[in-house]
Parts: C-alpha cells; structure tokens; sequence
C-alpha cells in the first residue's frame, strides 16, 4: 500500500478524487438545503393562504360551520379565541402538534346575553366603541372589527386527519371580528413534498456520488499514466545507462513542449556534459601518464646504468628529469584542484608590480605597467604570467614586452614576442591539455603542454579571459582580461 501510493500518478489520482469528493459534497449539502428552504417556503405561502382564506371568511361573519377550510381537504385548521380555547377545527382531525394548542375538539363559548344587540348598535354606528375590542394580544397589531392582521407567524408540526399522519407547516394569521372578538386561525400545508423531494435528491447524490468519483478516479489515473509515461521512458533509459556506464546513450525526448520534455532535454545535455568530462578526464590521464612516463623512464635507465657503472652515473640528467617530473607532477597537481573547482583568494593583487616581480632576472623581458588592482590568487597569477613568459620566450627572436593597462573595469596583461606568432585556426587549440604545435621540437624545450591549459583555467576561475591573437611586431601577443578590484 505504501509502494502504491508512493508513485505521483497514485498521489495525483488521490488527491483529485478528494478534492473532487469535497466539492460535490459542499454543493450537495448547498443544493438540498436550498431545495429544502424552497419547498419550506412554498408549504408557508400555501398554509398562509389557507389561513388568510378562513380568516376573511370569519371577517365576513360566517358562522363555524359554514366555513369552507374546515373540511379538511387543504390541510388542518385550528381556530382560537382571545383566551387560546380551541373554536372550532377541521373535520376528523385527530391529533395536532406545532401550533398554540393540541386540542382536536372545539369549545365554543356561549354568547352573553344582549350580545347580540351590542353588535348591532356597533353595526348601527357609534364610533366611540369600534375599537372597543381591539387589543395587543397576540401578534400586538390594533386591528378594527373586520381586519386581518398583516403580520404571520410558521411553525413546522404534525397532524392526523382521517388517520393519515403527516408533517406540516403552519401559519397563524389574527383577525379581529365584528361578533366573536379576536381571533387566531392556524392553517396547515403539508411537508410531504419536502420530504419526498430531499429524500429523492440525497438518494440520487448517494448512488451518483461513488459513480462520478469513480469517473474522476478513473480518467485521472490514465491521464496521470499517459503524461507520466515519458518520464518512466527516462528513468529506464537512466537506469539502463547507469547498468551500462555507457555515456553515449541518450534518453527520449518526447515531441511535445512540455515540462517533461524539458527535463528530457535538459537530461540529455547534462549526459552529454558528463560525457564530455569524463572523457576529458581519461584523456587527461592517459596523457599525463604518456608524459610521466618519458622522464621517470629516463631515470630510472640513469640509475641502472650508475648501479652497474658508477663511472657512467649522468647527474645532470638525473637531476633535470627529476625537476621536470616535480614540474609535470606540480601542473598535474593545480590542474586538478582547478577542475575540482577551488576557488581563487579574494587578496587584492597590483598586477604591474606583479609582472616586474615575475619579469625580473629574465632576459630580453621588458615591462610597461601602469598599477592596475584585481582580486584573487596571487600564486596562481604568477603563475599565469610565468607561463606565458616562458612560453614566449620560447618562440622570441630577441626581446618579450609585456604590458599592464586599465579598460574600463577591466584589467589588461599583455605578453607579446617577435617571433613567427600562432596561425589563426590554431589560437583555440593551443589552450588544450598536452597539445604542442611544433611536433619536431623536444619535450626538454617544449615541455608537457600544460602552461597554457592551465593559465587559461586560472583566468577563468577569476572572472576573466585569456587570448591569442598576433603582437603589432608580427609575433604571438596573449591577453590576460581580469575585473579590476572593487
């Protein structure tokens, strides 16, 4: 269970099918209860025309038994005096809840002597006493003989008419009489299509739920699966070149424009950069091995031959093989820290004073400099400017100039001889590791080919360039760019 639901296409069909759950649920719940209300409201208007139909007629001085909402069809009708005393009540109700008062049987209260002829000389017109049974009881409103109140008050209750039990919904309107003083009507409308109509759409929500949530489960599990599928492509093809060590391989980019194949690309070039280094790195070792090899061989023939003839020992070729293996093995040493990505010091360095430093005691080397201020490694400019020195003075007829100049923000070393210059197509390739132009000229003179590799590494590691181009006396001219400090 914890493998499944550990795979995102799971996690994403999961997380839909909840989220879709909740939302169809919070509309559900909205719908029925709007619904609910709806038909609520409905049975309140349908119970308040009832009511409002018995009281016009009880306004109009029809007797209780004439009156046409007692017959019970439209629902149960209760009606009570001022003192809340059951009047009169639909026929065959048996039972009643919800309204001022459960009694089924009326008790009409029997006139008072004369009664009759106070209401005809109130008919017969002195005003003084037309508000005479006027009074706040109830819903409070000052009603004149023969007027209905505006205000209607609902309860929810339940009744039993001719045996058939049912919910309602009641409404109580006042009216004031001319003969029977006030008088409250409740009437009933019948909940039964709420009930029916709720019951109806919770079952149909119930029963469609878990179908559409099924749907939705279902469509986004295979949409998950068939946009996921290139990136399962990838992870095999990572895994087979992983298996297989074989950086040549590339995994497939789907043709689409798309995160995923974005991640493909990006994949496939930083195979290709990985690619690119390593082989860089075996190149790398299988010169360097290739140049470590001439010299500790030459050694180790120097001390055979002084083992087995002491009087043929050739120190000074002992001693110049073992200086140029401590030079090779110092190269190798900081072209390796530079590819592991050391980063320079952030000391300032004056980088006129540092060519006059390198310059001195070298002959045929003159300076222009004018103080110009960088950050970073001062053993490792030197070393910069040392091998450029050296690598013109190799090539020089007779003099080397080298020049310090402020650009801008930049810094400008430059190291330009007199002699035959770089031809154009080679002024990249002579910065590669172990190249060296002139195939004929011995290693002794020419040495492993690492200066400019490495002069060149150090200058990118310092925020700058380094490039050939040809010196205005017709030579090589190489330029060191570096930001200047601040």
């Amino acid at each position: 269970m914890s493998r499944l639901f550990g795979s995102v296409r799971a996690r994403a069909t999961l997380g839909a099918t909840l989220v879709v759950a909740v939302a169809l649920v919070a509309a559900g719940t909205a719908v029925l209860l709007s619904l609910r209300s709806n038909l609520i409201g409905e049975a309140g208007t349908q119970a308040e025309r009832s009511a409002r139909a018995v009281a016009s007629e009880l306004a109009a001085r029809v007797p209780y038994d004439k009156l046409s909402g007692l017959d019970g069809d439209d629902g149960p009708v209760q009606i009570l005096d001022e003192d809340r005393k059951l009047v009169a009540a639909s026929e065959d109700l048996r039972r009643i809840t919800g309204t001022a008062t459960t009694e089924v049987t009326p008790q009409p209260s029997t006139p008072a002597p004369g009664d009759d002829d106070a209401d005809d000389s109130d008919d017969a017109g002195d005003g003084d006493d037309s508000d005479g049974s006027e009074d706040s009881d109830g819903s409070g409103e000052s009603l004149a003989p023969g007027e209905i109140a505006r205000e209607t008050t609902f309860s929810n209750g339940s009744a039993t008419i001719d045996g058939d039990a049912e919910d309602y919904r009641f409404a109580a309107v006042e009216v004031e009489t001319h003969d029977r003083g006030r008088l409250t009507v409740h009437a009933g409308a019948p909940l039964a299509a709420e009930h029916s109509a709720v019951s109806t759409s919770l079952t149909v929500m119930l029963i469609g739920l878990p179908m559409l949530l099924g749907v939705v489960a279902g469509v986004t599990w295979l949409v998950t699966g068939r946009a996921l599928r290139p990136v399962e492509g990838i992870r095999r093809e990572m895994a087979a070149i992983t298996a297989s060590e074989d950086l040549a391989r590339r995994v497939p980019e789907p043709a689409t424009h798309d995160e995923i194949a974005r991640l493909a690309r990006t994949t496939n070039e930083t195979l290709a950069a990985l690619e690119t280094s390593v082989e860089r790195q075996r190149r790398f070792v299988a010169d360097a091995s290739h140049e470590l090899r001439s010299p500790i061989a030459s050694l180790r023939t120097q001390l055979e031959v002084a083992a087995a003839h002491p009087e043929l020992l050739d120190l000074d070729g002992a001693v110049e093989d073992t200086v140029r293996l401590q030079h090779l093995a110092a190269d190798l040493l900081l072209l390796a820290r530079l590819d592991a990505g050391e980063r320079p010091a952030g000391t300032p360095v004056d980088l006129a004073a540092l060519a006059r430093e390198v310059a001195t005691g070298r002959t045929g080397v003159t300076v222009d400099a004018e103080p110009a201020e960088v950050t970073g490694s001062r053993g490792q400019l030197g070393r910069v400017l040392a091998n450029l020195l050296d690598n013109a003075r190799r090539h020089a007829r007779e003099r080397v100039t080298v020049t310090v100049r402020r650009e801008g923000t930049w810094a400008v070393l430059g190291v330009a001889d007199d002699g035959d210059g770089v031809a154009e197509a080679d002024r990249e390739r002579i910065f590669e590791r172990f190249v060296r132009l002139d195939a004929a000229r011995s290693r002794d003179d020419g040495g492993a080919g690492l200066g400019l590799a490495i002069a060149r590494d150090v200058a990118v590691r310092h925020g700058g360039t380094l490039t050939a181009g040809a010196a205005p006396a017709g030579g090589a001219l190489f330029e060191l760019r570096l930001p200047l400090a601040g």
